[in-house]
């Protein structure tokens, strides 16, 4: 599973006992500066990232549009001085796009993302096929879901729009692989899928840092979602492989989460997710004895009281499972005459 490495994993540890406060940056390593904003969910922060490029300064995540981030922001550039180059966007969620677009117009600063992203964060907005409300409760309803939570989600209305009211029209595409010059320092590019289509996260070998976004956490297990547009996709198998890419970055390497601390060892926190979606796969297979919905089985996943936020990210992540289990060829899909799907073990 890892790749060079020739010792043993270092349990997950966090150099950092301080949070920055609010409007405040706190220097995790030269030229890298943590920004911390509040988001209006049960996942209540964000991290998000500066790095000085001489003159200049270059944001990785913007946050969740808000008041509060923009006032947040400000006094945070207002400390530093120096006018913003670069917005760099690691995916489309809108706690990391939300103020890309007002954050750019600040300083007339580029904004780079993947294609994927991009196109991503396009469908969303714009309620396309496959990525629209309408889609997403029709698949959740084929998938056993047409209750009050149901709903819940239908009234709920295009929660992406109030959390990115603004979404970028052109930007800078980014690739696996590239390096950018921030400062004096490189980064490299290095994209993972599951979570979102085209994850970037930002590697630096001479800092040994690692601005991971999403695809690797400290403490809790990033969604992965099955879309409407593509409902036989096997996310958490690709999410699984993106983790397993990471093994590759040294252990020591400082890595710095969208939530949570940053934290060092790699390799342990790969191997903890790893396991974990193993264990939660297990549990599924288990309680398909007879055939299931997803809806049928959230509360095998997830035994806590769900809010409707929670529920959407629930469904799709038990969608997810089913589907790689399926992919596995551990469970079958049967399809009833209404449409409702179920899954079961493979005789």
């Amino acid at each position: 599973m890892h790749t060079n490495q020739a010792s043993a994993p270092t349990e997950p540890h966090y150099p950092f006992d301080a949070l920055p406060e609010a409007g405040t940056s706190l220097e995790v390593a030269p030229g890298v500066r943590w920004v911390r904003m509040r988001l209006p969910f049960a996942l209540d922060h964000i991290n998000l990232w500066l790095l000085d490029d001489g003159e200049r300064v270059v944001a990785v995540d913007c946050g969740y549009a808000s008041a509060e981030t923009q006032a947040a922001w400000d006094a945070v550039l207002a400390a530093d001085g120096r006018p913003l180059e670069r917005v760099i966007v690691t995916h489309h969620h809108p706690d990391h796009i939300g103020l890309a677009t007002w954050l750019a117009a600040r300083d007339g600063a580029s904004i780079h993302m993947t294609q994927g992203e991009f196109l991503a964060a396009q469908a969303v907005w714009h309620q396309l096929p496959g990525y629209s409300i309408v889609d997403m409760l029709d698949q959740f309803h084929r998938h056993g879901l047409h209750d009050e939570r149901h709903e819940a989600l239908a009234t709920r209305g295009n929660a992406y729009r109030r959390g990115a009211p603004e979404i970028p029209g052109r930007y800078h595409r980014l690739f696996d692989g590239d390096e950018l010059r921030i400062g004096a320092h490189t980064w490299r590019i290095v994209v993972g899928f599951g979570h979102a289509p085209e994850h970037a996260s930002l590697y630096c070998a001479e800092l040994g840092v690692l601005i991971s976004g999403d695809m690797l956490l400290p403490r809790i297990s990033t969604n992965v979602s099955v879309y409407a547009a593509t409902p036989y996709d096997d996310p958490l198998g690709w999410f699984l492989r993106s983790l397993r890419e990471l093994c590759n970055i040294p252990d020591d390497t400082l890595v710095l989460p969208s939530h949570g601390k940053p934290f060092k060892g790699i390799r342990s926190r790969v191997d903890q997710l790893v396991a974990h979606h193993r264990e939660r796969c297990e549990v599924l297979l288990a309680a398909c004895d007879t055939p299931r919905t997803a809806a049928e089985l959230l509360p095998t996943l997830f035994p806590r009281p769900l809010d409707t936020h929670q529920v959407m990210f629930a469904m799709g992540e038990a969608i997810a499972h089913l589907n790689h289990l399926e992919s596995q060829g551990m469970l079958a899909r049967q399809v009833d005459a209404d449409g409702l799907i179920r899954f079961t073990p493979c005789r």
